[in-house]
């Protein structure tokens, strides 16, 4: 659903018809108030809102599944370096560089 020029409103505007606004909104509109004349805030149904942050959650989710793939193709194929001697190199080029 796309975003209409009926659907920009002041902030004032929304103040004075916001009973109005939470009906449309409700009714499957999303409203994007302005301030000064700039983009300010969004008004979207709360299920809306909840689905998004559902989505969100699933591409932080698969965002993970893909790094940890990418570890295990790095195992796989011997990209690794021992965790005690690589921490040691880390604190020597700090002390050295502090």
């Amino acid at each position: 659903m796309g975003i209409s020029s009926g659907d920009v409103i002041s902030l004032s505007q929304a103040r004075a018809n916001l009973s109005e606004l939470a009906d449309q909104v409700k009714g499957g509109a999303e409203k994007i108030i302005t301030k000064n004349g700039e983009s300010y805030v969004a008004i979207i149904d709360s299920e809306r809102l909840d689905y998004y942050h559902q989505l969100e959650r699933e591409r932080i989710h698969l965002l993970l599944i893909d790094d940890a793939s990418k570890g295990l193709a790095d195992v796989a194929t011997g990209k690794v370096k021992d965790a005690q001697s690589t921490l040691a190199a880390i604190k020597r080029r700090r002390t050295a560089a502090g």
